[in-house]
């Protein structure tokens, strides 16, 4: 049974009047209590564009994953804190259906919301770093608009960076590039939660997924992670304080030691490549910095539908009816990049992080995983899931296909850190 947008709305409207009055809400117990585990979710959704299925689905997954709570739990009057994947593409040549899987579905990121006033929370803040006049595309503000969440404003001017304001200034410790980060207001406040929807798709960093959807809670132009040292050595003078005064000595002993260790990625890539290796090291220790002073409530991957390319408007939708959800991003990912065809191994910003200290492992063999049905979890392995193929342009190799696997063999055993 599907649900239509009306149906949909009655009765996620009769749930709340009907609901306990839990002044707590949490994350269903055995997750919490399962942080290093991973929970994948196999959906039934006929096609990308099967709106009222893709709700009733998301719907009874959120549910099921979000429940009400006695203390300790999250008291229901917290921020809370929304980020889904918001890029959306327009192609002359391509009719708009065919660039809808470019970022998180916009009916699956309602249901979550609609659940979330369902157990008594009413302070949304939806927050996006880039291009806002395309948040619309696909839905994103009219739902905003429609349940009453407030929207960031992407641009800021340079006083408001020395003022403070509609930003949260965190210290980073250990950093290696930015030795302060702003993110925009209330992320990183007290008193907030925060829901990340990330997209399965392809990206210049192999795959998107759940750290790399965290970068646009960072406020413009820090939030350009991608631009290689431009956007280090060159920043505009008020983000220069910011900036770790040793950073291209710090980032060239990361790099060079990286090069030392085989980093089979960065000694094969093309010479040409617009995102080449140093321009990966860069982009991975700013994530890794951006990374150590977030909190996350819950990361999900939501692949009901897939993408590959270069995560804008190359690349083509497949439906893969898979969501992915844990406490841990960094595990997360790993579990997404295997079953979306890539060996981790490969992809450098999950070792550097555990060189960090902020992941235990780039292994997707060290990470147990679970299926979850109807609101219960069953240990699988992971090959009992299938695996599909997430063609990324990634560090490409001379001679490689622009569009490639990143599924060379990587022996786990002997690099362990």
């Amino acid at each position: 049974m599907t649900l239509s947008r009306r149906e949909f709305l009655g009765a996620a409207a009769a749930a709340a009047a009907n609901a306990n009055a839990a002044a707590y809400f949490g994350v269903h117990p055995f997750i919490e209590a399962n942080p290093k585990a991973v929970f994948i979710h196999r959906t039934n959704v006929p096609h990308k564009m099967a709106a009222e299925a893709i709700r009733t689905t998301a719907l009874k997954l959120a549910r099921e994953i979000l429940v009400p709570m006695d203390r300790p739990g999250v008291p229901v009057g917290h921020k809370i804190v929304l980020k889904p994947n918001v890029v959306s593409v327009r192609a002359s040549d391509r009719p708009d259906v065919e660039n809808w899987g470019a970022g998180t579905d916009p009916h699956f990121y309602e249901a979550f919301v609609t659940r979330l006033e369902e157990l008594g929370a009413k302070k949304f803040y939806f927050i996006e770093a880039n291009i806002r006049n395309r948040w619309n595309y696909r839905g994103f503000v009219d739902i905003n608009e429609r349940h009453g969440i407030w929207m960031n404003d992407p641009e800021q001017r340079v006083r408001n960076f020395k003022l403070g304001r509609n930003m949260t200034w965190t210290k980073v410790p250990d950093a290696v590039v930015y030795s302060r980060i702003p993110h925009y207001a209330p992320v990183n406040e007290p008193d907030t939660w925060l829901l990340n929807i990330a997209k399965w798709k392809a990206h210049g960093m192999c795959l998107t997924q759940s750290v790399k959807n965290e970068q646009g809670l960072v406020v413009y132009p820090y939030v350009r992670f991608c631009s290689g040292w431009p956007m280090v050595t060159g920043v505009p003078d008020y983000m220069k304080p910011d900036i770790v005064p040793d950073v291209e000595a710090r980032v060239n002993r990361y790099f060079e030691n990286h090069l030392r260790m085989g980093y089979s990625r960065y000694l094969k890539a093309d010479r040409k490549l617009s995102i080449g290796p140093i321009s990966q090291e860069i982009w991975a220790h700013k994530t890794c910095d951006n990374q150590s002073v977030l909190k996350t409530g819950l990361a999900m991957i939501e692949g009901i539908c897939a993408r590959d390319g270069d995560g804008f408007y190359v690349g083509d939708d497949f439906m893969a009816n898979t969501v992915m959800f844990s406490k841990d991003k960094f595990r997360l990912d790993v579990i997404g990049l295997y079953l979306g065809g890539h060996e981790p191994g490969n992809v450098h910003v999950y070792r550097i992080a555990k060189e960090r200290g902020l992941s235990d492992t780039f292994n997707p063999w060290e990470i147990p995983v679970y299926e979850w049905k109807d609101g219960r979890a069953t240990p699988r392995k992971l090959t009992d899931f299938p695996r599909v193929a997430i063609k990324t342009y990634y560090l490409q190799a001379e001679g490689e296909p622009k569009f490639h696997m990143v599924n060379e063999p990587f022996d786990y055993d002997k690099y362990k850190l």
